[in-house]
């Protein structure tokens, strides 16, 4: 395994201090042992699923389930009593922390059996939401400006994220039939969230559009519809205009988006925002899993899902970049539902070296394990908080956002834009002044 290329020194993939957090500490901040029954109220989640999961014959998937549950409960009581030393029979359990948490009960889930138990579900989630992409886009499409679009197509990646089987409180909501993803989107929690730099994004991506006059094109181009009705209704038969590239990317070049969950998660909400960077003249890679874990979406899995995507719009941006390679699926080679950027595989490294924008999505690969990582190169963290303790340590609510923006270290397309753009203002009032000055005279 592997570094990301734009990693800089000092990485560490844990956001929250579980081990020095002991249970002394009387400030009400979640404790070393909160963190441990957060993951214990996953195990009827887990174990219900583990029941449904048909590589295990159906005679032995019960005693297999009840093997996972009661080594997992046992693992978690050992770290309880003794949270500076690792739990019997699993050295990676330490230190403590949420990477080492989830590593755990991915080691007892398949020392029980189990490889895949949510295959079932991400498969049916995933094809529901195939049907609803094409209507996501057109809507995307429909607002006048990029930063309006890049702002709804935000909202949506943290609709989308809800979708979370790994978490009680969303599981809970699954089970009980699930929530729209419209609906979902349209009442997200009020502004200002848990981490907001949902503004100083979309500034960026307006800036980007003042700079190469973008607004003003794509303001045009809906208004095209309504000037060629005549036409349109004259050859009903004449096929859509095929997607055209900017000659140039507007904002970032390369971005790599490290997906998380099955479903709406990542065709409504990342599939859109990827499609979006394509319409901005950016190659986008979606970075997905080797290995299967909770209901995140993995490479195997994802690569039939866009080729769906992009056969639904040929003539449309999916269609153009999935076709031309400027639109594809990496294996980031992980195989848990947080991610650790210093150990990726071989493939995800090569691909991402020249990449100018890092985006991390979900509670567990944004929020929980890189939150504060800045790199080299401009980074976006995205995710909805499911578990009362993340909200806590946070200062949000259940259900919150998080929307953090970290301009590169060494070099920010973003920065770089925004200084060029605030350049070109000011000298446009230099010469509108001299212009006045000269009329003057």
């Amino acid at each position: 395994m592997s570094r990301l290329a734009q990693l800089l020194p000092g990485y560490a993939c844990n956001t929250f201090d579980y081990a020095n957090r002991s249970a002394s500490i009387e400030d009400g901040l979640p404790t070393y042992r909160d963190w441990i029954e957060v993951f214990r109220k996953s195990i009827p989640t887990f174990k219900s699923h583990a029941l449904t999961d048909k590589t295990v014959p159906e005679d032995q998937r019960e005693a297999a389930a009840e093997r996972f549950a009661a080594d997992f409960n046992a693992a978690l009581d050992a770290l309880l009593a003794h949270p500076s030393q690792p739990a019997p029979g699993y050295p990676a359990s330490q230190p403590l922390n949420c990477f080492n948490l989830c590593r755990l009960r991915e080691d007892v889930l398949h020392a029980a059996g189990f490889t895949d138990i949510f295959a079932d579900v991400k498969a049916a989630e995933s094809a529901r939401a195939l049907v609803l992409l094409p209507g996501v886009c057109a809507e995307l499409d429909s607002h006048g400006s990029l930063a309006e679009q890049f702002g709804l197509a935000l909202r949506g990646v943290f609709a989308g994220n809800i979708f979370d089987l790994g978490a009680a409180a969303s599981a809970e909501l699954h089970a009980a039939g699930g929530v729209s993803f419209a609906a979902t989107r349209d009442q997200l929690l009020p502004r200002p969230w848990a981490v907001d730099d949902y503004d100083r994004v979309l500034a960026l991506v307006a800036a980007a559009e003042q700079r190469t006059g973008t607004a003003a094109a794509t303001a045009a181009d809906s208004s095209a519809p309504a000037a060629s009705e005549a036409a349109a209704s004259a050859s009903s038969a004449s096929p859509a205009a095929s997607f055209v590239p900017p000659g140039r990317p507007l904002l970032w070049r390369k971005a790599a988006l490290f997906v998380d969950n099955a479903g709406p998660d990542v065709m409504l909400g990342m599939v859109p925002l990827a499609r979006l960077l394509v319409k901005m003249g950016a190659e986008v890679l979606l970075m997905a899993n080797r290995g299967a874990t909770i209901n995140d979406i993995t490479a195997a899995e994802l690569g039939p899902l866009l080729e769906a995507a992009a056969a639904a719009e040929p003539a449309g941006p999916l269609g153009w970049a999935v076709g031309s390679g400027r639109l594809r699926v990496v294996c980031s080679g992980s195989d848990m539902p947080v991610i650790d950027l210093a150990q990726l595989s071989e493939e995800a490294v090569a691909a991402t070296a020249d990449c100018d924008l890092i985006v991390l999505e979900g509670m567990g690969r944004a929020i929980e394990t890189n939150l504060n990582c800045r790199l080299a190169c401009d980074s976006l963290k995205l995710g909805m908080i499911k578990h009362p303790e993340v909200a806590a340590l946070l200062g949000g609510r259940m259900y919150d956002c998080v929307c953090r923006y970290h301009p590169g270290a060494t070099a920010s397309a973003g920065e770089a834009m925004a200084q060029a753009v605030e350049v070109e203002v000011e000298v446009a009032g230099q010469g509108s002044g001299a212009g006045a000055a000269a009329g003057a005279v």
